[in-house]
């Protein structure tokens, strides 16, 4: 009887066509879809370079690149370098030994470089970006996990107070925070006032605006996460979890927060021009950050008395101010696309 013949197997090698059929993960595929969006993607280097640039500002400043915030030239030029050899006629006459200073975009009334202070502005804008959608996260997410999640009378008495807050005009809040705040600042209040006074002058006016913009920033993310945690309260898995003896605390954090964090990130990003535009209108309006520090509502507002004649003092921080804000506007709408399966495009 003869004995059957072995088969060797050889190893299956796929095509370029299989290899597209393989499956991928949530977060390939995500990025695969922001990738495809130019808008978002011109976004994200737009972002990335603005902020490696408000970074190295000091060291740009070091090797001489760009000027320092307080750094004045007598000599320097209200207008663009094609007219500096005019003196202008606010300007008093140097002297024939101290050079005079050219700017790319012109000087301020001070004789301080307008891109210089524009750079240093960004540092400004960008921490109010992160630490405003950091406090809006930090407390919404919480606020509305536990309401959502707990109910019943919990849920009620938290929608209660979300609900009194939305009454509340967020913009003329924020306004009367800051001028509280200035008013601390000139009374000589002491204890834990004059401490956190300290704190915000040394902050260049951050440290009460930071306030002022977390005391209602969370109010939307709240009722966001709230009905987020009530779809995935109700699904299987939870119920499985539950079932299981999973403590609350492993159902929030293990079950519903990782499922509604894309969602949340992508509304957060969509609220960071509100931010930055709220700054720079406090700023506009002389409650926003101290002098000497840039901002661009600030520049904005210097500016303004001579906008007909130097456009470039409020040109390039309101340019500034425009690109920024819409980038961080095309960035969330790709986000959206690529993170939302019914958002994706084909």
């Amino acid at each position: 009887m003869s004995q059957p013949t072995s088969q060797v197997r050889r190893p299956i090698t796929l095509s370029a066509h299989d290899e597209q059929l393989k499956p991928r993960s949530a977060f390939a595929d995500a990025w695969d879809q922001l990738v495809r969006n130019r808008a978002a993607l011109a976004s994200v280097v737009f972002i990335i370079g603005l902020l490696l640039l408000a970074i190295s500002a000091d060291w740009l400043r070091s090797i001489g690149l760009i000027e320092g915030i307080n750094d004045q030239h007598r000599g320097s030029s209200l207008a663009l370098p094609l007219s500096c050899a005019t003196m202008q006629p606010n300007q008093t006459p140097y002297p024939p030994d101290e050079p005079q200073f050219c700017f790319l975009f012109g000087a301020d009334s001070l004789g301080r470089d307008v891109i210089s202070r524009t750079i240093y502005g960004t540092r400004v804008s960008f921490a109010v970006a992160f630490v405003g959608a950091s406090l809006s996260l930090g407390i919404g997410v919480i606020f509305g996990v536990i309401a959502g999640h707990y109910g019943g009378w919990i849920d009620n008495l938290m929608m209660r107070f979300v609900d009194f807050l939305y009454g509340v005009p967020s913009l003329v809040l924020v306004i009367l925070f800051q001028t509280f705040f200035k008013s601390l600042e000139q009374s000589e209040t002491p204890g834990i006032a004059q401490t956190l006074i300290q704190i915000d002058r040394s902050m260049g006016g951050l440290f009460f605006l930071f306030i002022a913009l977390g005391a209602l920033s969370w109010i939307h993310m709240a009722r966001l996460a709230r009905g987020e945690t009530l779809t995935y309260k109700q699904s299987e898995f939870v119920e499985a979890a539950r079932a299981m003896g999973a403590s609350d605390l492993r159902i929030i954090f293990v079950h519903i927060l990782p499922n509604i964090t894309g969602p949340l990130i992508v509304a957060e990003t969509l609220q960071i021009p509100g931010y930055i535009f709220t700054e720079a209108f406090l700023s506009f309006i002389g409650l926003g950050v101290e002098p000497p520090t840039p901002s661009w509502g600030g520049m904005i507002n210097a500016g303004r008395e001579s906008l007909t004649a130097l456009p470039n003092l409020i040109l390039v921080p309101g340019i500034a101010l425009a690109l920024t804000t819409l980038a961080f506007n095309f960035l969330g709408d790709g986000l959206r696309d690529a993170l939302d399966p019914h958002m994706r495009r084909t």
